[in-house]
């Protein structure tokens, strides 16, 4: 039976990087509702220290069985550091904006990540984008702005932090992408040290003690997102990115399903509004993607840290 269902997807590896993503968004969704929980009893910093904590359980046995000389010299370094400051600043933006706003609130301003990696792509990535995705990223953008609801009265840091983190996270994709020939272990392991030393610096004055479970939810919290990491890291080698960013719409369910059931938050007007037109901006850059490019072939995705 198991035999069935995954030697398709050893077969079609952008069929296998589908799946990834799918099942990481999941992850990441759950993840997003244990950092939001945990924020509000905790500093952003203790919860990124513990969490890294807890990535180690997952990415320890994988940098075992790693040449330690993969992970320390890496191709194109520059681009390494970029993509680890842009990671960083994606989950620390992410948990900052949760303290005060609903899932559903931070998961719109992340579904303009596949307008954000159709733009950056055709720079970083040289993927061509003509005119008509142009234009629908022009409204996506417009979405954004209506989500963000701009005016004195309603603007907050919270929702800036959501915004800024959405752009972080859309260069990580894209950089993932651009650095596929990089083994998983050597890329999420310096994710992993960046967010421990960021949670230290920002966890400095602001430590509660936690209690034995609240331990154990932290440290459950970097096992579940260094699993997400790997699989939408895998998934980024085996298909390309802007045909797997508007995948991550599956987010915004899981946020609002999450939301609702964990602490009973509903999206409000300018945010449906805002994400309806993301989403649709997004929808027709995939459309155009499928319609319009030639698909370019794979290269090989390196072993797994074997």
């Amino acid at each position: 039976m198991f035999r069935k269902i995954f030697n398709p997807l050893a077969a079609n590896p952008v069929l296998a990087g589908i799946v990834l993503m799918l099942v990481g968004n999941f992850m990441f969704a759950l993840n997003d509702a244990m950092g939001k929980w945990l924020v509000g009893s905790f500093s952003v910093g203790q919860v990124l220290l513990m969490r890294s904590a807890g990535a180690v359980v997952v990415l320890g046995p994988m940098v075992a069985r790693q040449d330690l000389n993969a992970l320390i010299k890496v191709h194109r370094p520059s681009l390494h550091v970029l993509r680890v400051a842009m990671a960083t600043a994606d989950v620390t933006l992410f948990y900052a904006a949760v303290v005060h706003l609903p899932l559903a609130d931070v998961m719109t301003f992340y579904m303009a990540g596949p307008i954000y990696v159709a733009a950056i792509s055709h720079f970083f990535l040289g993927e061509k984008v003509g005119w008509r995705r142009w234009l629908a990223i022009l409204i996506g953008f417009g979405g954004v702005l209506v989500a963000l609801h701009p005016s004195s009265a309603s603007l907050s840091w919270s929702s800036v932090f959501a915004l800024a983190g959405s752009v972080s996270y859309s260069l990580t994709l894209v950089l993932n992408r651009t650095l596929r020939s990089t083994t998983d272990a050597t890329l999420v392991s310096w994710q992993t040290i960046a967010a421990f030393v960021a949670g230290i610096l920002l966890s400095i004055g602001h430590w509660t003690t936690p209690s034995l479970i609240d331990v154990a939810a932290m440290l459950l919290l970097g096992i579940v997102s260094c699993s997400a990491h790997l699989l939408i890291t895998r998934a980024l080698k085996l298909a390309p990115a802007s045909l797997l960013a508007p995948l991550q719409y599956s987010l915004l369910l899981w946020a609002i399903l999450f939301g609702f059931l964990f602490f009973g938050d509903a999206p409000g007007r300018e945010i449906l509004i805002g994400s309806a037109i993301i989403v649709f901006a997004g929808l027709f850059i995939f459309h155009r993607k499928a319609v319009v490019d030639q698909e370019v072939p794979i290269e090989a995705v390196p072993p797994d840290g074997h």
